[in-house]
């Protein structure tokens, strides 16, 4: 399994971007993929999840603003982020996991799988 993040950066406060994880090594459809992210300091966090059965959930913190979407046919997980905030900085992380994989979680213990980050910083 090789999950590959790519897109983080630095924006401004109200700013956006668009994160992608590229996955390989796995049959991704029968993945339930998530994104969660890190910041000094903190422990890490669920921040949005998207299933096999098409559903996908989020972290009350960015719901609204985050949009996460999965490409099946080209193994690609992507996290649309807008309006961001300077809580919203972080390493963030694609993970997998396939044991009773349905509709997504934000349960870490749950992903057996991980990238190794992109970070994202946002400044006032």
């Amino acid at each position: 399994v090789q999950l590959v993040e790519s897109g983080g950066g630095s924006v401004q406060s109200g700013g956006s971007l668009r994160l992608s994880c590229a996955a390989s090594g796995f049959d991704f459809y029968s993945a339930c993929m998530g994104w969660f992210r890190q910041s000094p300091g903190k422990e890490r966090e669920g921040v949005a999840t998207f299933g096999r059965d098409g559903n996908s959930l989020y972290a009350a913190s960015v719901k609204g603003r985050f949009a996460i979407s999965r490409d099946n046919n080209k193994n690609t997980l992507t996290l649309q982020m807008n309006s961001l905030q300077p809580e919203d900085a972080g390493m963030y992380y694609c993970a997998a996991y396939f044991v009773d994989c349905f509709s997504g979680s934000l349960v870490e213990r749950l992903y057996s799988d991980w990238g190794q980050g992109t970070q994202v910083t946002v400044s006032t």
